[in-house]
């Protein structure tokens, strides 16, 4: 099950809210050096690499957009990274009996999870086994992908109060799967799912607060929403918080929350996170300086096919600053990245002052690595 992706809604909320936020670095004090790696969406200087005394600060940018596109959002700028879609997790049960079903599920036993469900669920009307079904059917998992019965599941185990199966329903009821698409249900079940604690029903839900379609727009109720969800630990209202925070958006202006968020996302694997927490380590900003970790962080999200990272690493590489130099594997990432949109003059420059000997070997190092994607 998909969820909601912040990027296609914040973008365009936070541009009209904060004057073109994904262009608005942070500013270091007057007179202090401006740091070597720039906020994601500014351009590259056209000098030569080097040491620089000066450079563009470090800026976290809105939240990345799904693969696919959003039920509720608006259209996606161009070179934003996309996340990964989220399948919804299988409901977790109380009883000793129901967890076998929730056991044959985890050991990837569907046709037992689907028959185990199948009888709790009509013979003991458990709503929980009801969204297992449901989860079964939407993604044919030991039965054959059925939208529509898995939305009667998702809507028989909402009935019965089951907070799984009302976010569920909600998001194939905004996707149109199973049924017409109905937003008015759909808000109604995310408001209901959210307040029995659903971190991922209260992050969708500030979504539909952000485009203005579904809800009228309201940017604080989409705060509160974001800090439930991001309170329980989930990383994409981690992420979002994060930029509102750092752009006074529906809370008090806090670079110290933002990058505490941008952390916390980071540990939980958030790719879009790990860049701009590792630009503010990389930079100090709302952070003690730290470049080799930093620099870890940008290695990390490289491999995980980040374009930013893989240019901010590029750069870091080819300057020696944060780092060993190494200029053969910093332009690697840096025609890695071209590929991905990720253009940077500054690095074309230093690519073409290689010797030939040593450009063969960062463009072969590319090839392989696009090559074992």
């Amino acid at each position: 099950m998909t969820i909601l992706r912040p990027l296609s809604v914040l973008a365009s909320l936070l541009m009209m809210a904060a004057g073109a936020m994904a262009q608005t670095p942070l500013l270091p004090p007057p007179g202090a050096p401006r740091p070597l790696l720039p906020p994601p969406g500014a351009p590259a200087p056209l000098a030569p690499v080097k040491k620089e005394k000066s450079g563009e600060t470090a800026q976290p940018k809105a939240p990345a957009a799904a693969k696919k596109p959003a039920p509720a959002a608006t259209p996606k700028p161009a070179a934003t990274p996309a996340p990964a879609p989220t399948v919804t997790p299988a409901p977790v049960f109380d009883d000793p009996n129901v967890d076998l079903v929730y056991g044959a599920y985890q050991r990837g036993q569907y046709k037992t999870a689907f028959d185990l469900a199948t009888n709790r669920a009509q013979f003991n009307g458990d709503p929980k086994a009801m969204t297992m079904l449901g989860e079964l059917y939407a993604n044919a998992m030991g039965v054959k992908r059925d939208y529509a019965k898995a939305a009667e599941w998702y809507k028989r185990a909402a009935d019965g109060g089951d907070r799984e199966g009302m976010f569920a329903l909600a998001m194939l009821r905004l996707a149109g799967r199973g049924g017409p698409v109905n937003r008015e249900e759909a808000v109604k079940l995310l408001a209901s799912a959210a307040k029995l604690g659903n971190p991922k029903a209260a992050y969708n839900l500030a979504l539909l607060y952000l485009d203005g379609q579904t809800l009228p727009q309201d940017v604080k109720r989409a705060a509160e929403l974001l800090h439930l969800a991001a309170d329980a630990g989930n990383p994409e209202a981690q992420y979002a918080l994060a930029t509102f925070y750092k752009e006074g958006t529906g809370v008090a202006k806090d670079i110290d929350k933002a990058v505490r968020l941008l952390q916390a996302a980071s540990l939980a694997g958030n790719v879009d996170a790990e860049v701009e927490y590792a630009i503010a380590l990389f930079n100090g900003t709302g952070t003690p300086k730290n470049e080799a970790a930093a620099v870890e962080l940008l290695r990390k999200a490289a491999r995980q096919n980040s374009p930013i990272a893989q240019n901010r690493l590029a750069r870091v590489l080819v300057s020696g600053q944060g780092a060993a130099m190494d200029k053969i594997e910093g332009l690697k990432w840096h025609i890695v990245a071209k590929t991905a949109g990720k253009g940077d003059p500054m690095l074309d420059e230093a690519l073409a002052a290689l010797s030939p000997e040593d450009r063969t070997k960062a463009q072969d190092a590319a090839r392989k690595w696009l090559g074992a994607k």
